[in-house]
């Protein structure tokens, strides 16, 4: 078993392929400038390619995922640097984007807040931080560790904690055999080799992250219910620019007039999937309400359970 709670030193590899010279990029200062973008453009590419070979296991992850979250439980992100700030990113918009409220994807940042605009110092390296940031979790919960090289004490300590605590854990990583798979349950590794700028893991190891994040999230989400067809129908119109999508949604999901959606949007008191279920099923929102409520708030849910009447 690996001991992370040794000197740091065990869990650093500068011959990592994320850490070693990229052969396409040896002449990087003597690039045009088109050159340079053309060339990071096609690595990130690779990123792309590599996370879309990982299909099976962030299928694994979503399931896990919809588990913790319809038993009651919550997701939690736990990264460092680049791989924590696209953590708290992701989590921060699954509110506007699906309404999950808060604490259902939860991400923890290596440094608390301050890291997020700021390098904190070693904070990567605080194996009982992330002991103490994953202390809070339990059996019906998931945790999610993010590290680029696989190997990152504050992650690793996360990842460690949860599974103590019986917590199913996932691990995000950018190499093959990542060290940290000791401590996870699901373990998503890309091998997406050499940066273009040598170590720089903000660059293609970063999108390969960002990839998995994002269909590993808008896929749970769409396992829960939150969305009808491809329309974000759970999305929360917090200014003008998205009550007139809301509108437009209600439209294109269910054939209305825009007069006709907002009457019914208005009906429905702005609750836009009950909008929907309502224009779907050609009843007032509050002749449906029953069955949107014993559906859980999923139109498709409620729409079968009008049919069935």
């Amino acid at each position: 078993m690996v001991q992370i709670n040794r000197p740091n030193q065990d869990l650093i590899n500068l011959e990592l392929p994320t850490e070693m010279r990229n052969a396409k990029s040896t002449d990087l200062h003597l690039l045009a400038v088109s050159e340079v973008i053309d060339l990071i453009n096609a690595e990130d590419a690779f990123a792309i390619e590599q996370a879309g070979k990982q299909t099976h296991a962030v299928s694994e992850l979503v399931a896990a995922g919809i588990k913790a979250i319809s038993n009651g439980g919550s997701v939690h992100y736990f990264g460092a640097g680049t791989s924590g700030r696209l953590a708290t990113q992701d989590a921060a918009e699954l509110y506007p984007t699906f309404h999950s409220p808060a604490g259902v994807v939860v991400a923890h940042m290596a440094g608390g807040q301050s890291a997020l605009l700021t390098s904190v110092e070693n904070a990567e390296d605080d194996v009982e931080a992330g002991r103490s940031d994953a202390s809070t979790l339990g059996p019906n919960d998931l945790a999610v560790g993010l590290a680029a090289s696989g190997r990152t004490p504050y992650v690793g300590g996360a990842l460690e904690q949860a599974r103590l605590l019986g917590a199913t854990t996932a691990l995000i990583a950018c190499v093959p055999n990542p060290l940290l798979a000791t401590y996870s349950d699901i373990t998503i590794a890309g091998d997406t080799g050499p940066e273009v700028l040598t170590g720089s893991t903000r660059l293609k190891a970063a999108t390969f992250q960002k990839a998995v994040l994002s269909s590993f999230s808008t896929a749970m989400m769409v396992g829960l219910g939150k969305t009808y067809s491809n329309l974000m129908v759970s999305m929360v119109a917090t200014n003008e620019k998205l009550h007139s999508r809301s509108i437009r949604i209600l439209m294109e999901g269910s054939g209305v007039s825009e007069e006709e959606a907002v009457r019914i949007l208005e009906a429905a008191s702005g609750d836009l999937k009950l909008a929907l279920t309502s224009a779907i099923s050609g009843q007032s929102p509050e002749a449906v309400a029953p069955a949107y409520t014993q559906a859980g708030g999923v139109v498709q849910k409620a729409l079968e359970i009008i049919n069935d009447k």
